[in-house]
């Protein structure tokens, strides 16, 4: 059984429009604009997050009212990079939850996904907390969104798991929430502190996880191997294509 979590991107239509001419244009305007996030992500390696859109213009070769005709304002272009960074996020998250493994190396392998990408792309997960752009304040929360998402699913995923066992799965709502909040603070705190190495707050987190869950199943009188795999495998799919609605489907 597999949780699908999906979402749209903005101006994805999802079709073409039956105008070659104009799916030809739509086209590369749509790998423009790709071009110029990832510019924007170089920029922002090397200015950090109170960069402007000149330095994003500067790392894309190209003059600012160029850029301007891909992006509206500086909050397009901050949604851009948030569904980038989203994209970035969920090919390395999801592909670490779903492995057919142990319940202790997937959540070791699942929380080092996590801990790899705000390491290489520290400035792009600050810019993204703190919601602002160019001095400018943004009011999508795209970190929000994203930690809702990965919540819900994770949520769902864990009630299919105490269900299986037959364990009142009514707060595997709670634990998903729990969980995707601790790692969330975890990280913020370590990427702006760094008082010890990403094996090290993995493997810290990791245990305190296991531990919690292991608790939580032995009160109900059950008892897992945390390094052998389950019979009952169950994986998440993110995906950026479609709505945050969760769907379920038996593979």
């Amino acid at each position: 059984m597999a949780d699908r979590v999906k979402r749209h991107s903005p101006g994805d239509t999802g079709a073409g429009t039956g105008d070659a001419r104009r799916d030809r244009w739509k086209s590369h305007r749509a790998a423009r604009r790709e071009e110029f996030v990832e510019a924007a992500l170089r920029a922002l390696a090397e200015h950090g997050p109170d960069l402007g859109m000149e330095h994003v213009a500067a790392a894309a070769g190209v003059t600012k009212p160029v850029l301007y005709r891909h992006f509206t304002d500086k909050a397009d272009l901050f949604v851009a990079l948030g569904h980038r960074g989203t994209e970035i996020l969920f090919e390395r998250l999801i592909p670490a939850m779903s492995r057919e493994e142990a319940p202790l190396p997937r959540i070791r392998r699942s929380l080092d996904a996590f801990f790899s990408i705000i390491e290489e792309y520290p400035n792009l997960y600050r810019l993204l907390v703190r919601s602002t752009f160019a001095d400018r304040k943004i009011d999508n929360d795209i970190v929000a969104e994203d930690k809702e998402v990965i919540a819900n699913a994770l949520a769902a995923l864990l009630g299919d798991y105490m269900r299986a066992y037959q364990i009142d799965s009514g707060g595997a709502e709670i634990w998903g929430h729990g969980i995707v909040g601790m790692v969330q603070n975890v990280g913020e705190w370590w990427l702006e502190r760094r008082t010890m190495s990403r094996d090290a707050v993995v493997e810290y987190l990791t245990m305190t996880i296991w531990a919690a869950i292991d608790g939580t199943m032995r009160g109900y009188g059950v008892t897992i191997d945390p390094h052998k795999p389950l019979d009952l495998n169950k994986i998440i799919t993110l995906s950026t294509g479609d709505t945050a609605a969760g769907q379920r489907s038996d593979p």
